[in-house]
């Protein structure tokens, strides 16, 4: 079975549209300040043909430089920074075997009072993770 490929950009603003495309404000940045502004990262997936019309878990996590989450106070308590759900690829009519199917996502994150250092937003979709580092900066 042929592996998800995947594309994740850090932007200022992002927008999927059913299409599979997507709408990209201030795309490609790696540094930021702190609190962070808002942001959104922006993903465009490749699903395998004999992968399309299946269920695919995906979770999104922003992690520490030691790979732990990061964790946020909320007024419902401490949170991790993380959102996820489920993705499926239809295969359309006539598609040949062996294409790879297009999927946009984008996933908008608020301001962010994240202390100077490096992250990753990390992506896990079925078995497979795909990351984007950036750096806070005092």
């Amino acid at each position: 079975m042929a592996g998800i490929e995947a594309q994740l950009l850090l932007c200022d603003a992002a927008v999927a549209d059913p299409s599979g495309k997507l709408h990209m404000l201030g795309a490609g940045w790696s540094m930021t300040g702190s609190p962070t502004s808002p942001q959104a990262v922006a993903v465009l997936l490749k699903i395998p043909w004999d992968r399309s019309n299946e269920r695919l878990t995906m979770m999104l996590r922003l992690v520490d430089p030691d790979g732990r989450p990061v964790v946020l106070a909320t007024p419902e308590g401490a949170q991790e920074v993380t959102m996820g759900g489920d993705i499926e690829a239809g295969r359309p009519p006539g598609v040949t075997p062996g294409s790879q199917l297009d999927a946009a996502l984008a996933f908008n994150v608020p301001s962010l009072p994240l202390p100077p250092g490096r992250y990753q937003w990390r992506l896990d979709v079925a078995d497979d993770t795909f990351t984007a580092s950036f750096q806070v900066v005092g």
